[in-house]
Order: structure tokens, then C-alpha cells, then sequence
């Protein structure tokens, strides 16, 4: 009896004890005197304030203009919102924006954008992957490619009338966007070039708008297996794309499928044409062909530049996760056609930031002397390969072409 009497005392005790813990004063919360002053900065009155008197100011911090920063607040507000809970405030919807703008302009590291923002580098980091899904996911129709036979048959004329290269859709390229190297990755994502990487792969009219990416590849995987594994490919493979029917050059017998341009880094095929390789002597169909094919292609390489020079994310290493990385770099290209497109377009591409020319004479795009030669944006691996005999014949037809009836007064000075 007498053990049972102290058993109970003691599960007693205990008992009370816990009840004691259980009631104790609740954990207080604090805030450092770091966050405490984060209303009092100059980017959150700046973005409070949005005046003609300070829009010069605004579009330096965010790299956009007013009016399409209040446009994609009007179209991702409702998905980037925070509700207030019992401890803080929710950081405010302009001021998320604002976060990951400056973090794709500039590239600072999240302690930067700390003392900057007043916003710790966890919540930092939660903002950004969050709202450039928002932007990705409200801004995908700005990526698209043409649907229709009219559409590719305009998007061609552009190349022909501007760059003379007659029956060509866009310009494809591929670029490797170097990583810290990922947790546990192994060599998944080492590349050729003996550092770690995805691989972007872009589609780009005569315009300097992306029609299609594909974001992600590993940088182990060849040009030719990170082409061939997308969805580019497969509609080329199956005739799924709604491209014009081949037709014959003026002055010319042959008929000549659509294409797309690209350089030695892709497989030579009847959608797609590459420069010869080699070098050829000067005035020959082979070298006057390579001159008129890298004009086209001048395309990509101008807008890989300008998203680089102006989107300073993509300068220097990801430190990301791969998945994270892929999001950021979607979301550069999304914003690429958004500002094209809209009130930003003065301010993300001025007159003189694209390659232009007078006469055949390359005047070299502002994009050039502002870009960093060090930046991720590294060329995919060039590897020789034999081409089908009918592509062959096509490029053939078309070096005839631009030798003959479709030659261009300054291309002998040039080529």
C-alpha cells in the first residue's frame, strides 16, 4: 500500500510540473533594430511614391517603368499577397515585387538586399522563388510561338526584308548558365567546360523576341541530347509545327523548305541550317553563305547580350539550386518580351542597344561595350557530326541563291 501511495505522489509531482511549463508566460517575439527601421528607407518611399518627379529615380532601382510595374501588380498581386499574422506585419505586395526586380537587375546577394530592403535573407529568398512563379505563370503568353501559317510566313518576311535571308522562321541557340554547384549533384550537372551548369536553349524572331526556351538541361548532356529531347525537336520530327510549304527562290528551280538558322553547335537538317565549316576562300558560295547565315543569327546572339547586360543576374554564378536557377532565368526571358512590348521598351532597349548597320557596315549594339565578357552565358559544345545528304543539298541551294539572283550589294566587301 505504501509503494502505491508514493507512486501516486510522484506521478503527482510530475504532473503538476508539466501543468507549470504548460502555463508559463507565452515566448516573447522581437524584432532587431535592423527591421525595426524598414518604412524609413529609400526604396520603400521610393516605391510609395511613385511621381513623375522621382520616375527617373524608380526606373534606375527596377529597371521598368512605372506604369508596367502598377500593370504587373495588377496581375500578380492577388497571387503574392501575405495575410497579416498575430507576431508581424505582411511584407507589402509593391515592396515583393520591388525585391526580386532589383534581384534580377542587378544580382546583388540576398545579404545586400537585406540592409537594403530591411527584410531578412530567409524571406528574401521565399520572395523571390515565389513571385517569379507568379510572373512566370502571368506572363507565359508572352513566350509563345506562331500558330498559324500566317503568322510564321510574317515572322519570316522580317528576316527576309531586314537581314536578307529569305525563308528563315528564327534564330536558334543554345547557352550554358553556370551554377554553384549543387548538393549532392556528382558530375550531373558538370559540363565539358569543367564547370557546373543548365542549359538554355532559345528560339528568336527577327525582332528580338524569345518564341520558345527550353530551361534546364544538365550541363553533362550534349548540344545534341538537350535538342533532341525537346520540344522544339519533336514538332520539327513530327511535322507538327504549321510552317509554310517549301517554295523556289526567285530566279531558282529548286524548292527550299523553311528553316531555322543556327550555328555548328546543332546537327545540319532540312528545317535547320548551319555555316559551313572550314575556311573558305574569299567570294566563294561557301564563305558568302556563312557571311549572310551569322547576319541572321545575329539575332540571338544580340538578345542573349541584352538580357545579360541588363538583367545582371545572369553575370555571374547562380548561387541557386537547379530548379531555382531554371525559375530565375524563365522569368528574365518572360520579361524580355513583357518590356519589349510595353511602356518599359525606351528604357529596356533604347535606340543603339541592338547591333545595327549601314551598308554592311556592323555598328556594334550599346549591349557590347556595357556587357561583362565573364558572364554565365557560355556557348553550348560544338561537335562535328555528318549532315543528311538532302540538307546538304538545301544549304547548297541556298549558298547558289545569295551568289546569284539573291545577292546583296556589300556582301563581297563583308564576306
Amino acid at each position: 500500500m505504501d509503494d502505491d501511495v508514493q507512486i501516486s505522489a510522484a506521478a503527482f509531482i510530475i504532473l503538476c510540473d508539466a501543468i507549470k511549463k504548460k502555463q508559463r508566460k507565452r515566448r516573447r517575439y522581437w524584432m532587431t533594430n535592423l527591421f525595426k527601421s524598414r518604412n524609413i528607407y529609400s526604396g520603400s518611399n521610393l516605391l510609395n511614391d511613385l511621381s513623375l518627379s522621382r520616375t527617373g529615380q524608380f526606373k534606375n532601382f527596377c529597371r521598368i517603368s512605372c506604369e508596367d510595374f502598377e500593370y504587373l501588380i495588377h496581375l500578380i498581386g492577388h497571387k503574392i499577397a501575405k495575410q497579416e499574422t498575430t507576431f508581424r506585419q505582411p511584407i507589402p505586395v509593391k515592396e515583393r515585387l520591388a525585391v526580386t526586380l532589383r534581384f534580377l537587375a542587378t544580382g546583388d546577394s540576398y545579404t545586400s538586399l537585406m540592409y537594403l530592403f530591411k527584410i531578412s535573407k530567409q524571406s528574401i529568398s521565399t520572395i523571390v522563388t515565389e513571385v517569379c512563379q507568379a510572373l512566370c505563370d502571368a506572363l507565359k503568353d508572352y513566350v509563345k510561338m506562331p500558330s498559324t501559317i500566317e503568322e510564321w510566313t510574317q515572322t519570316s518576311k522580317i528576316f527576309e526584308d531586314v537581314w536578307h535571308f529569305p525563308h528563315c522562321l528564327a534564330a536558334l541557340d543554345g547557352k550554358h548558365i553556370m551554377l554553384q554547384a549543387p548538393i549532392q549533384s556528382g558530375s550531373e550537372y558538370y559540363n565539358y567546360k569543367s564547370f557546373h551548369s543548365i542549359v538554355l536553349l532559345a528560339l528568336v524572331d527577327g525582332q528580338y523576341n524569345f518564341l520558345f526556351c527550353d530551361v534546364g538541361g544538365q550541363g553533362r548532356i550534349s548540344d545534341g541530347g538537350i535538342f533532341k529531347n525537346s520540344l522544339l525537336w519533336r514538332k520539327i520530327e513530327k511535322r507538327e509545327l504549321p510552317i509554310p510549304e517549301p517554295r523556289i527562290l526567285p530566279g531558282r528551280q529548286k524548292r527550299i523548305p523553311y528553316v531555322f538558322v543556327a550555328d555548328d553547335a546543332f546537327a545540319l537538317h532540312d528545317n535547320i541550317m548551319k555555316p559551313y565549316s572550314g575556311l573558305h576562300d574569299k567570294g566563294t558560295p561557301e564563305r558568302i553563305f556563312n557571311y549572310r547565315l551569322s547576319r541572321a543569327r545575329r539575332i540571338v546572339e544580340n538578345a542573349f547580350g541584352i538580357l545579360s547586360a541588363v538583367f545582371r543576374v545572369l553575370r555571374k554564378p547562380l548561387l541557386l539550386e537547379p530548379e531555382k536557377a531554371r525559375l530565375v532565368v524563365l522569368t528574365t526571358l518572360y520579361l524580355h518580351n513583357f518590356l519589349r512590348s510595353g511602356n518599359s521598351n525606351q528604357i529596356y532597349t533604347p535606340p543603339g542597344t541592338f547591333d545595327s548597320e549601314e551598308d554592311g557596315l556592323l555598328i556594334e549594339g550599346t549591349w557590347r561595350r556595357d556587357g561583362n565578357p565573364e558572364n554565365s552565358f557560355l556557348p553550348i559544345r560544338r561537335l562535328p557530326r555528318k549532315s543528311p545528304l538532302n540538307a546538304q543539298q538545301i544549304r547548297n541551294e541556298l549558298a547558289e541563291y545569295f551568289s546569284s539572283n539573291g545577292a546583296v550589294s556589300f556582301q563581297d566587301k563583308y564576306a
